[in-house]
């Protein structure tokens, strides 16, 4: 990574007036200069800076189209080289999918790294965490490992909002955007109004009958608004907030400085996201998004430390696109027939979360150019490759077509974005092999040359996203077992392999 500085402030007598690193005290100056770069001129963007010593030793891993891209897999491959496995934003509305061998873990909650008995896991200050379906992932967890991981490697920030049952009763009067109904959205909203409970919370308000008295009236009148007849009763309240308390207290922290420290120590940060950049709530396809900001911005900002620890970011893709819920489509395809049907029934396309069926589509560079303004990803892991075999030509969106005219982003307006028609590169395809024959083709990668070793026509359609895009691919998914990947030789996921022992 290099970072660079510029020389633009000036007073107005001419002197430069810019803070550089080198007036910053040495213990919070986070890029130090070698002794014989301190005397000289100031650089400019154009110019090579001095190495870094060391490295920032975060990395980020985020969907980088509608959510559902395989970011589980690849979480679970970095969490061996990893001391730590963060998630920062979003709740059980995510649902990471891990294939080790016989076992498939389906998470809500729970980090991906969970699977790397080494690396230590934190639920982020930028999260909103139902307490009923933790307990019951920790108990599905306890069951297939032995392991009881709260308080021990696994926190909950302090900080993090909690899902209640009136945040569930209240979504699911939701008929617009079609949300997963767990209650995500109106506890982000409870957040924002500054009316929510964080688990630093529970105890000072389970202590208080005014406070939940309170509480219960204000979600009734809420529940009112929206038609739902459902009642909080304060006792049933009470006895829930103590439920939280006491099952949860050995594992709530302070994680923000625990992290901070990891960090300081040089221990590895793995931060990881849930949904994608165009759900993000700022940067996607509203009103038809998530309710967090999904994006690289939020990343170190929902961990509780700060962005420039970060090293790496790599975002994750299906070599074609499907979203679940409302919303434009522009490459969408029918799930009755053709490819469009192949992409559901291969690929096994339905929503880990609520089981809905996936809508698919051939894959959409506009959208993904965008994702990557906003993220400035360090590398690709391309997802799914596998589903795509037998199906020829394949067609990669470059653009759309908007009232008759080019254009290379994706429009703010959903209504505009509706009447968005690709455009459409060809490209030929590739046979169809079965599962034992991707993972051979898989294992003889990691002996060889990485993604360089495969078929020429598949090389062409990953040059094609990287020309397009401007991102490497570090990584090619070809079945959803933890072996059945290729990385590019030498590159951040060219790591040992292995199946996981629980």
């Amino acid at each position: 990574m290099q970072i660079h500085f510029t020389n633009s402030l000036a007073s107005a007598s001419g002197c430069l007036c810019a803070m550089v690193p080198r007036d910053l005290p040495g213990l919070h100056n986070r890029f130090p200069m070698h002794a014989d770069a301190r005397n000289r001129p100031f650089q400019s963007i154009q110019t090579r800076p001095p190495a870094l010593w060391g490295t920032l030793p975060a990395s980020v891993v985020l969907g980088a189209q509608w959510g559902d891209e395989g970011k589980g897999k690849a979480i679970d491959q970095l969490a061996p080289h990893s001391d730590w496995a963060v998630r920062f934003q979003g709740g059980n509305n995510a649902g990471h999918t891990i294939v080790v061998g016989e076992t498939t873990l389906k998470m809500h909650l729970l980090p991906s790294g969970i699977t790397s008995r080494g690396c230590k896991l934190v639920l982020g200050c930028g999260m909103v965490i139902d307490p009923w379906v933790l307990d019951r992932e920790l108990v599905e967890w306890a069951e297939l490992t032995g392991e009881r991981p709260e308080g021990e490697r696994l926190f909950i920030s302090e900080r993090a909002a909690v899902i209640l049952p009136f945040h569930r009763l209240y979504d699911s009067a939701d008929k617009l955007v079609g949300t997963t109904g767990r209650g995500i959205g109106p506890a982000y909203r409870d957040r924002t109004e500054r009316v929510g409970l964080r688990f630093v919370d529970v105890g000072k308000v389970a202590g208080n009958p005014d406070a939940v008295n309170s509480m219960s009236d204000r979600m009734n009148k809420q529940l009112d608004t929206v038609g739902v007849q459902d009642r909080i009763e304060p006792e049933q309240l009470q006895s829930e907030l103590n439920w939280i308390l006491e099952r949860y207290s050995e594992a709530i922290q302070s994680t923000g400085p625990m992290l901070d420290d990891a960090l300081s120590r040089g221990e590895n940060v793995l931060l990881e996201g849930a949904q994608g950049a165009m759900l993000d709530i700022d940067q996607g396809t509203y009103p038809f998004v998530t309710s967090s900001v999904t994006c690289r911005a939020n990343a170190t900002h929902g961990a509780g430390i700060h962005p420039g620890h970060i090293d790496q970011c790599f975002g994750i893709t299906k070599a074609y696109t499907t979203r679940v819920g409302n919303g434009p489509f522009p490459t969408e395809l029918s799930l009755e027939e053709g490819p469009g049907k192949q992409m559901s029934v291969v690929g096994h396309e339905f929503g880990t979360t609520t089981g809905r069926p996936r809508r698919t589509g051939w894959l959409d560079l506009v959208a993904l150019k965008e994702s990557q303004r906003l993220n400035g990803y360090s590398g690709l892991v391309l997802t799914k490759l596998d589903v795509l075999g037998g199906l020829d030509p394949l067609k990669v969106c470059v653009s759309y077509e908007l009232d008759g005219n080019r254009i290379d982003h994706i429009p703010a307006s959903t209504d505009d974005l509706s009447r968005c028609q690709p455009v459409y590169e060809e490209h030929p395809g590739f046979p169809s092999l079965d599962v034992d024959e991707w993972i051979e083709m898989a294992a003889e990668s990691r002996s060889g040359e990485g993604i360089a070793s495969l078929p020429q026509t598949i090389r062409d359609y990953i040059s094609l996203i990287e020309d397009h895009t401007g991102i490497p691919v570090v990584s090619v998914g070809v079945g959803p077992d933890r072996m059945a990947s290729i990385a590019s030789s030498g590159g951040p996921f060219d790591v040992d392999l292995s199946e996981a022992t629980f």
